[in-house]
């Protein structure tokens, strides 16, 4: 047991600030080793970054068991909607036929019919980062616990966009829920030094593009990939849409695979993979958080003036050593 001086001491030796200035992204991979982990990726009984155009159920079926590192799905709202609502500022001409929605009444057992089909495909260490908007929150949760994932977080999507509204608030935010197969053991890679259950990210708008209803922000998706998967993983999306997980994943050097009820996306899907190169986006987190650290550094001097003033004088030892 600790004396009252000894409590003291080690309150006195907290600086706020000071683990941030000196905050270092683990693990980490330099370019070249992420490189290698992708290309010395294999997965036995599956082919690689490839989408299937068939029903995501019956198709996670045929899966080997314990052969996904993460899954990222965005399935349908379970509402009425097309994709081409004027509501949304589309030009309908630009939105790709064929959206797929699910009836209200039959959208909590498909939720769990999908849902279900996860924990087997799994690998021990996997999570599940699946999207929903409040009107079917509920259902996916429940489905979530039938199927005994591990809620581990529930984050929030602000974005700047919502729907005028007369006799209730504007909706201007989607959930995203943070599922483990085992909660004592799961890949989670802590790769800001503080990072929140809220994400501000804006919408994405694509003009004079052919497009799914919706779209994912790359931001959004690779931020999920960031968190929660390492280069040469295997990610799986059960509900592809426009490709944007397999573009993110490929430009972070991680393998795709997925499925995508809707055939006639398959031409914009293979325009958006293709134009991805291996690689492009990736940047190593400790790179990142550097760039981070010198685009804020004035605010976060003054804000944290003697964590500053060590920090700087560590770097200067550091650079003499």
């Amino acid at each position: 047991m600790m004396s009252e001086g000894e409590t003291e001491e080690k309150r006195r030796k907290y600086i706020p600030g000071l683990a941030l200035f000196r905050f270092e992204p683990k693990p980490d991979w330099s370019i070249k080793q992420a490189q290698k982990f992708y290309d010395d990726k294999q997965a036995k009984g599956l082919e690689l970054d490839s989408i299937i155009y068939g029903d995501c159920i019956e198709g996670m079926k045929l899966l080997p068991t314990k052969s996904i590192d993460q899954i990222i799905a965005d399935p349908p709202f379970g509402i009425k909607f097309t994709g081409k609502e004027q509501m949304y500022n589309r030009v309908d001409r630009n939105v790709v036929d064929g959206y797929v929605e699910v009836p209200q009444e039959e959208y909590d057992q498909f939720t769990y019919a999908w849902i279900s089909e996860l924990p087997r495909i799994m690998k021990d260490t996997s999570t599940a980062y699946i999207f929903s908007g409040w009107t079917n929150l509920e259902l996916v949760l429940a489905a979530a616990r039938r199927a005994k994932l591990k809620l581990i977080n529930h984050i929030i999507w602000k974005y700047q966009f919502g729907v005028f509204t007369q006799k209730k608030f504007v909706t201007s935010h989607y959930h995203l829920l943070l599922l483990a197969k085992n909660e004592n053991n799961y890949f989670f890679n802590k790769v800001i030094h503080y990072p929140q259950d809220v994400w501000n990210i804006k919408r994405e708008y694509h003009h004079k593009q052919e497009k799914n209803g919706t779209k994912l922000p790359s931001e959004l998706v690779q931020k999920c990939l960031d968190f929660g998967s390492k280069p040469g993983d295997l990610i799986l999306d059960p509900f592809m849409g426009n490709g944007t997980t397999a573009e993110v994943a490929k430009a972070n050097f991680r393998h795709f695979i997925g499925f995508e009820i809707n055939s006639k996306l398959k031409k914009v899907i293979d325009q958006n993979i293709q134009k991805t190169a291996v690689g492009g986006d990736y940047k190593p987190y400790k790179e990142r958080a550097k760039i981070w650290l010198d685009e804020n550094i004035n605010w976060l001097a003054a804000k944290y003036k003697r964590a500053y003033k060590i920090w700087l004088k560590e770097q200067k030892e550091n650079n003499n050593k």
